[in-house]
């Protein structure tokens, strides 16, 4: 049990303890669910673009296409949360996923591939209220506990997102037995829209009082910096932070300019927060595009689906089983040794990968690998983050974060085909493991600055 959800014995408790926990519960139980839901679409994703566009080339599409809605998605939602707080813009970006699920299967029973792609593109919103969903956690952490606040949200979604790749096939199978017409590749993704209905649902009605909105109000009620003002609740709506239902329409675009702009200007001010936003980016993209072609590799080997989604859900167990490690490694050791630690991981990953040549139990074992590196790195890049920017523009930054590092894997897993068929698999592995390097010596030279 993560330690930020478990009770505690201490006679003379912190007042905010009680309100961390319940926090963190609500997080924990929408991660549970939104991680179900992101896995047991995306874990067939590839095999459906092979199969609708009729082409192996295209088979990185789909999921490249759910990557760039979570980055082109993560900064309304961010503009939304800066604006009204976490609640609003968590509980948006999955009934956004939703609605690209169902898209999704319209469009494979019709055998359409751009409106699929467009479907995909929205069921990333999902994905990126799940990714955001970490920073909540850490809005009302003290700051020696951040990387375990956002690690204990990420372990959360350990559950669904391991068991997701393995029910695919089977969920694929029941949904085709009900209607002969719905691809079983197809399948899960009517699984995941209503997953995604049920975490938008529990956000929602549960995550009150909104995280964000407290941590604003004690951070100007202590006389610290906030970056911002924290803005008024709607008269009658307590500390929800929910628009009034005229306001959103005419201001969401201005507000998400201007997320964009202080995001931006204050990871320029930081070099703590450059070299976070540039870690958890080549993580990512290395991750996404090793792991998009993986299946289509595996299958021109002989495996099966069964064997595919084992080999997923491998992946997906090393990527949130042990965060609550990296969050205290993080804390304890702290966040730029972490990094470092995660850019080897991940290079280690991509060697193991690159030379498997069909020994599926080594594919395995990369891919478990690769899937503890992309941990460490973004509980490493998601602390430094929000512990090197104020309170008031961390949800802007947090936002530019994540629309970079998923702006940065959708153009990796869009080339990742290309390069596996004009080059290799092996070939693949070696680029993403490349893209390491400069990162490492940028790390290295802020880790210089620190401590001179």
């Amino acid at each position: 049990m993560s330690p930020e959800v478990g009770g505690s014995s201490d006679p003379n408790p912190d007042p905010m303890a009680a309100l961390r926990r319940r926090t963190t519960t609500v997080l924990v139980i929408g991660q549970i669910l939104g991680g179900f839901g992101v896995a047991i679409g995306v874990a067939l994703a590839a095999l459906l673009a092979a199969e609708v566009s009729g082409s192996a080339g295209a088979a990185g599409l789909a999921v490249t296409a759910s990557v760039t809605g979570a980055a082109v998605i993560s900064l309304p939602l961010a503009a939304l949360m800066t604006r009204y707080g976490r609640r609003p813009g968590l509980t948006s970006g999955y009934l956004i996923g939703a609605g690209g699920g169902l898209i999704v299967v319209v469009s494979a029973t019709g055998g359409w591939f751009v409106p699929l792609l467009m479907g995909m593109l929205l069921f990333g919103a999902g994905s990126s209220a799940n990714l955001q969903a970490r920073f909540a956690a850490a809005d009302l952490a003290p700051a020696n506990r951040r990387g375990r606040a956002i690690a204990s949200v990420m372990w959360a979604g350990t559950l669904g997102a391991v068991l997701g790749p393995n029910l695919a096939a089977p969920a694929g199978r029941a949904v085709g037995a009900l209607d002969g017409r719905i691809p079983d590749t197809a399948g899960p993704f009517l699984w995941a829209s209503g997953i995604f209905l049920l975490a938008a649902a529990t956000t929602h009605l549960l995550l009150r009082p909104d995280p964000l909105l407290t941590a604003r109000s004690l951070a100007a009620g202590d006389g610290a910096e906030t970056g911002a003002e924290p803005p008024p609740p709607h008269p009658g709506r307590g500390d929800r932070g929910t628009a009034a239902p005229g306001d959103l329409p005419a201001k969401t675009a201005v507000h998400r300019k201007r997320a964009l702009r202080e995001g931006w200007e204050a990871v320029v001010s930081s070099p703590t927060a450059r070299t976070a936003l540039a870690g958890v980016a080549v993580v990512h993209t290395a991750m996404i595009s090793i792991m998009v072609m993986t299946p289509v590799h595996l299958s021109h080997h002989g495996a099966g689906i069964e064997l595919i989604g084992l080999v997923i859900s491998g992946h997906i167990a090393g990527m949130y089983a042990f965060s609550p490690v990296m969050g205290r490694l993080a804390d304890r050791l702290g966040a730029l040794p972490l990094l470092w630690g995660a850019l080897g991981t991940v290079a280690v990953a991509a060697a193991l990968a690159g030379s498997a040549e069909g020994r599926h139990a080594q594919s395995a074992i990369a891919l478990f690998v690769l899937g503890l590196g992309w941990s460490a790195g973004l509980v490493a890049g998601s602390t430094l983050v929000t512990e090197s920017v104020p309170v008031g523009v961390r949800p802007a930054a947090q936002g530019l974060s994540d629309l970079t590092m998923n702006g940065c894997a959708a153009l990796g897993g869009a080339v990742a085909g290309p390069i596996v068929f004009l080059a290799g698999y092996g070939t693949l592995n070696a680029v993403a493991a490349a893209l390491l390097l400069p990162v490492a010596a940028l790390a290295l030279w802020t880790a210089s600055r620190r401590t001179g």
